[in-house]
């Protein structure tokens, strides 16, 4: 079995595997009806619609 010749430090380890943890932003994609801003297939906060359906009744 192969063993390592010296201990890595652990500012190297951990510069390795904080490198996958990266959290990107959400997408954000806009309302086809009202063209606000909202997460795709999700219910849109500002008018209610959801695939040509309104969902939510809003005011």
């Amino acid at each position: 079995m192969p063993v390592p010749k010296q201990k890595q430090g652990r500012i190297r380890t951990h510069n390795r595997r904080s490198a996958n943890m990266k959290i990107d932003a959400p997408s954000r994609s806009t309302c086809p009806r009202c063209g606000a801003v909202k997460l795709p297939h999700h219910v849109c906060p500002n008018c209610g619609f959801y695939k040509d359906r309104e969902v939510i009744v809003t005011e």
